[in-house]
């Protein structure tokens, strides 16, 4: 299950999401090379990535930052700079570029003391955006609950791309990442309690936004849509080619 696109146009170009995405494709690419190599990509990651013992002896308080612009594979940077991409820009949107900015970073920030407060005397490192990207989906969810979100379901060999509105599929979301969390205890290779931390303290942070736009009245002005007209998609059935057989 993808999300591939909302149907939520921003009004003006998002010029901090496609920097950040940018910088992150960046920074991937640079240590590209290293990948193949144990002992540099384990260098690189004892300096820059986030490892809560190291917080925990007092040192590399820097690496909550640049953590988050590490990732740990091709799939990894695609999947977070998909999300970015979709439901980025409509909050930078509302919020301006400065603040969502500031909001993008505290979000990265309350997402890598989340994991850091549950395990910190992990020596795991921690990397990726996915932290301050779960904030922004978490805001998202605020501003636009009712936002539809087109989602790619993939079975086998059949696929089909279906409208959600932004509670549902950002709520299962949310809700996957719980069950991760607490139903692995935190030790299946990936961060949960950070997408977890970073989803609420977005959630939080983005309640000023909220209230700055109405708060209650703004929902009920909006009924959870966005506030502009909504992008509209068609969706066209591909046709399968016939070869005609020879007589």
């Amino acid at each position: 299950m993808f999300p591939i696109r909302d149907h939520n146009p921003s009004r003006r170009p998002a010029l901090v999401t496609y920097t950040l995405i940018g910088l992150n494709i960046a920074v991937f690419l640079a240590m590209w090379p290293s990948y193949s190599n144990e002992a540099a990509i384990s260098g690189i990651y004892t300096e820059w990535a986030m490892i809560p013992l190291r917080l925990s002896s007092g040192e590399g308080f820097h690496t909550v930052i640049t953590s988050m612009f590490m990732h740990g594979g091709l799939m990894h940077i695609a999947g977070n700079m998909l999300f970015l991409w979709i439901f980025g820009d409509n909050l930078e949107d509302e919020m301006g570029h400065v603040k969502f900015l500031g909001f993008y970073l505290m979000s990265g920030i309350a997402a890598a003391f989340a994991q850091y407060i549950v395990f910190p005397s992990s020596w795991i490192p921690m990397v990726g955006a996915s932290g301050a990207i779960a904030g922004v989906m978490g805001g998202y969810l605020l501003l636009f609950p009712r936002a539809k979100v087109d989602v790619l379901f993939i079975f086998i060999i059949f696929f089909k791309v279906i409208p959600f509105p932004a509670w549902i599929m950002l709520g299962l979301w949310f809700a996957l990442q719980l069950f991760g969390g607490f139903g692995t205890g935190g030790d299946g290779g990936v961060a949960y309690l950070a997408h977890i931390g970073g989803f609420i303290a977005g959630v939080i942070l983005a309640i000023p936004e909220w209230r700055r736009l109405g708060g209650k009245e703004y929902w009920a002005l909006t009924h959870g849509h966005p506030p502009h007209t909504q992008a509209r998609y068609k969706f066209q059935q591909s046709r399968i080619p016939v070869v005609k057989r020879r007589k």
